[in-house]
């Protein structure tokens, strides 16, 4: 049984995507959700399906000992970023070595990085003029986007598309794929 944490810092739809999708599995299970945010709307989604949720502060989540603790305690074994808006500490990068990953919403290399997150990525594919953008999920690393790339999916934009609607077909993007490639991660490494 692989044991899913999900980090989140915010809203919480991809980690209610992901919670739907792996509910009816029998060799995959979320276990926990760990938010950086205790009004992140995340936590009552996870509640809504009975998965237990903690919060660590930024010095919580980086003390070590307390953070392991958590995750032995629910005998977690594979972390997925939906969201998640702070660093991973190099201590757990080290102890889930390419057992963590994370969905960016756009085509890293570009619009990646400090900063580079939600709106701020889809205002800057919008200022850049880009045909096509779309997500990337990928294993997370000591550089903030830098981690070795697992999937990209693309989407068409038109120069009419805001930046909401850049926003959306991201959002349809990342409900359609994150889930089952997380799913596919998984079982490769079994």
């Amino acid at each position: 049984m692989t044991n899913i944490a999900i980090f989140v810092s915010g809203n919480g739809t991809n980690c209610e995507n992901i919670i739907k999708y792996f509910r009816d599995k029998k060799d995959i299970n979320v276990c926990l959700v760990i938010s950086n945010k205790a009004d992140a709307y995340a936590l009552i989604r996870a509640a809504k399906y009975g998965i237990p949720s903690k919060v660590l502060t930024k010095q919580e989540l980086y003390d070590e000992e307390n953070t392991m603790k958590i995750l032995e305690t629910y005998n977690v074994n594979f972390i997925v970023l939906a969201g998640f808006l702070l660093m991973i500490p190099d201590f757990l990068i080290n102890k889930f070595d390419h057992r963590i990953i994370n969905i960016h919403p756009a085509l890293l290399p570009k619009f990646g990085g400090k900063g580079m997150y939600g709106h701020h990525v889809h205002e800057a594919v919008k200022a850049a003029g880009e045909t096509e953008t779309g997500i990337t999920i990928h294993y997370v690393s000591n550089v903030c986007d830098g981690g070795e790339i697992i999937a990209q999916f693309k989407t068409n934009l038109s120069p009419t598309d805001t930046v909401e609607d850049i926003e959306e077909k991201i959002h349809i993007l990342e409900q359609q794929h994150y889930p089952q490639v997380i799913e596919n991660t998984i079982t490769e490494r079994k």
